[in-house]
């Protein structure tokens, strides 16, 4: 694994530094704090004296210097506001005059109320239906105006330039390099394939990472946290991973959900083509986020089995089911 030369982020944020920033707000915290899981930004559930907005306890979100722009941060603030503006249950940054991004001193950070849950229950097809209606509510309102500051997913965004930053910068084991380097690129061609089947299907504002840690689940029903990741894809991109098993499995959880997303939204047929697709795309993409944080020292504490040859290996494996995969055809849309 190569050195990285960068200074660590979040060095200068002690839990001191966490409390001044809020002081700086002109809050009060009684001093308690808890640091939550969360390994792209740093995130503290803390206490305070006097309530904000209602509020006597809130999750304090610090952003990752470099990653977004204060405008790109700022337009996932102003879509979830949005979003919970028309009554749908999301996790919306507070304002504290006026503003919902505030800087104090190196670093950024937005401050949310807290909100409990459990994990959805994704064999249960009432669940599914569930999430299905919930996030094509999500992307009605995502129809209704473009990104300008935060990227879309594509082929070259998603896995031509990770797999580019990851031979450049040698994370890739030697003795492995040309069987990764020559599995990755097949599976590109596969994927790139899948989206000309696919054709010219619509983007829209997306959650962009709906994985089952991003959903909150009460007797009341969901509520989805962190559009940290939120970008511009296709439909498919925020409901592919409520699909796992087989090909019999997922096509009934397919069913389940879009029982619920055709409620409120249309679904195009033709974005079935990228299921396996999005699915590659993400391996890539997650092994370069890795080799990107790697200066965090949170990252090798956290994932210390990256680099190791064992690792690379199972990647390799993993995109050669991928590749099988996304030869075949692709799950079908009934009703």
């Amino acid at each position: 694994m190569p050195e990285t030369q960068a200074p660590p982020p979040y060095a200068s944020l002690t839990p001191d530094a966490v409390l001044d920033a809020l002081e700086s707000l002109g809050l009060l915290p009684d001093g308690r704090q808890l640091a939550l899981n969360s390994y792209e930004n740093r995130v503290y559930q803390l206490w305070l004296d006097e309530p904000l907005a209602g509020h006597n306890i809130v999750v304090a979100k610090f952003y990752r210097p470099g990653r977004w722009s204060d405008g790109a941060i700022l337009e996932e603030h102003a879509f979830t506001r949005e979003l919970a503006e028309r009554e749908i249950p999301v996790v919306a940054p507070l304002e504290i005059g006026g503003r919902t991004l505030h800087h104090c001193g190196e670093h950024r950070l937005a401050l949310f109320p807290r909100r409990g849950g459990r994990a959805p229950e994704l064999s249960d097809p009432d669940t599914l239906e569930w999430l299905g209606r919930f996030i094509a509510r999500i992307h009605a309102v995502g129809a209704l105006a473009p990104y300008r500051e935060r990227p879309a997913l594509t082929l070259h965004s998603f896995g031509e330039e990770p797999r580019d930053f990851l031979l450049a910068g040698g994370f890739v084991p030697p003795e492995l390099k040309n069987a990764w380097e020559g599995t990755v690129n097949v599976a590109l061609d596969g994927a790139r394939r899948c989206f000309e089947r696919a054709g010219d299907v619509a983007s829209l504002r997306l959650h962009g990472d709906c994985h089952m840690g991003n959903v909150l689940w009460t007797d009341a029903g969901p509520h989805f946290v962190d559009f940290d990741d939120s970008r511009t894809g296709p439909a498919i991109q925020d409901l592919w991973m409520l699909l796992s098993g087989d090909r019999r499995e997922q096509q009934r959880q397919l069913d389940d959900v879009l029982a619920g997303y055709r409620d409120f939204m249309d679904f195009d047929p033709r974005e079935l083509h990228l299921v396996e697709a999005l699915r590659t795309l993400r391996l890539v993409h997650y092994s370069a986020w890795l080799a990107r944080r790697w200066n965090d020292p949170a990252f090798p504490a956290a994932f210390p089995w990256f680099g190791s040859q064992r690792y690379w290996e199972e990647r390799i494996l993993e995109l050669k089911e991928q590749i099988a995969l996304m030869d075949e055809g692709p799950l079908e849309l009934f009703g």
